[in-house]
């Protein structure tokens, strides 16, 4: 099958995933990605090319009267390629709905469209339709037009209603769904689309790579001194990632255990704020920020020195990642993905979000309890090797192709 991937960018997790969707024998995959950093992509996310090995398409990236987002000339690369299915990242969701001589190529060809998303921060439809005169204005609203009219309350929830209905159809307009979170069920189920075509994928970095990478690291020289309390965090230093709250955690740790660490991996705009906060907390020279590490040896090697991984705040394949190091979680509110992965007392804790106090009990009951700790390491490795992997992730995603293709027929 013949397959069209439209993204925001060449996002270096999410090109191992689909070099192994391009192993399937039976999937064509090329890649459509803007020519320049689309705006979509948030700060300090990483783009590579390195290592890819399927095709890539570049376009210009447009934006219709701030109501939709697409690619200059897509018509007539359409008319080209001629592909049986386009995944897209659900930020182009409109284009395919609004921009009418596309709309109907895709009819005329019999182009089938899967919508790729994120949806644990959709509302459900009649939640979001009651609120649509009442909820304070966001910086995460859908349309780029609402912001421009957020002083002017009725029209706002007018637009808002408007956007709900159109929402509705275009989701209804995709042929097949895939998201990482069961929460998808409910959430499009309510804006109409058919359970069946929902499809659960989960979400997975390309784990089978990630073992190789331990294995490797683990034969290299340690890169840091063996210890029972250093801590590790891995991701966009943004403010959402709540890098702060650990910290100050950290530092109140410290206390109790003046041999604890911290490690901070990752590239953003908060990190000048983040290391005077360290300096301002007595624990600059406890804390590593090394910047981002993408090499999955070199990052391998600093997993395997840390003791118990933690994300304050939003995020998720990092946990994924930590896990295949054999690494206990500590967490709260990410973004779905802990929901499946962490499991309390099995293989990490939770902690009540944005609960500085709470966070500290949580790592402090990883640190008073070495073997309990150690066995759910182990816990957390056999969760990945067992329930959540690359290849449970593609066998999803090929369930979701083969459905839309055989469609007519069942």
């Amino acid at each position: 099958m013949k397959v069209l991937f439209i993204n925001n960018g060449l996002t270096h997790y999410y090109n191992m995933v689909l070099n192994r969707m391009t192993r399937e024998p039976d999937v064509d995959l090329t890649l459509l990605v803007p020519v320049e950093v689309s705006r979509s992509v948030g700060e300090g996310v990483h783009l590579s090319r390195e290592g890819i090995c399927f095709r890539v398409l570049e376009r210009e990236e447009t934006h219709c009267f701030v109501v939709y987002h697409s690619f200059r000339g897509l018509f007539s690369l359409l008319l080209k390629e001629r592909p049986e299915i386009i995944i897209f990242n659900d930020y182009y969701l409109y284009g395919f709905l609004l921009n009418l001589p596309l709309a109907l190529l895709l009819r005329l060809l019999g182009i089938k469209l899967v919508m790729k998303s994120i949806p644990f921060r959709i509302p459900v439809y009649d939640q979001a339709k009651a609120r649509s005169f009442t909820a304070p204005l966001m910086v995460e609203e859908a349309s780029t037009l609402v912001r421009y009219v957020g002083s002017m309350p009725k029209l706002l929830g007018m637009l808002r209603r408007c956007e709900l209905l159109v929402r509705r159809v275009a989701y209804q307009l995709s042929d097949a769904h895939v998201n990482y979170v069961d929460e998808a069920y409910a959430v499009y189920g309510s804006y109409g689309v058919a359970q069946n075509r929902i499809f659960v994928t989960r979400n997975s970095p390309d784990t089978d790579a990630l073992f190789s990478a331990r294995e490797a690291a683990s034969r290299l020289e340690p890169v840091l001194p063996p210890s029972d309390f250093r801590l590790i965090h891995v991701g966009r230093l943004v403010a959402w990632k709540r890098v702060d709250l650990l910290l100050r955690a950290f530092a109140c740790l410290r206390a109790r255990y003046p041999q604890s660490e911290l490690i901070i991996i990752g590239n953003g705009p908060e990190a000048p704020v983040l290391k005077r906060l360290a300096e301002d907390l007595g624990v600059a020279s406890c804390t590593r920020f090394l910047g981002g590490i993408y090499d999955p040896v070199e990052l391998g090697r600093y997993f395997i020195s840390s003791t118990v991984y933690v994300l304050a705040g939003l995020g998720g394949l990092s946990i994924n990642e930590a896990m295949c190091f054999g690494l206990p979680v500590v967490c709260s509110v990410c973004d779905g993905t802990e929901k499946v992965l962490v499991r309390e007392g099995v293989n990490g804790c939770y902690f009540r979000d944005g609960d500085e106090n709470d966070l500290v009990r949580a790592i402090s009951y990883l640190f008073d309890r070495p073997d309990y700790r150690r066995e759910m390491g182990q816990n957390s490795l056999a969760i990945i090797r067992d329930e959540v992997n690359i290849s449970t992730v593609i066998s999803k995603y090929m369930q979701a192709l083969r459905y839309v293709i055989g469609k007519e027929q069942e």
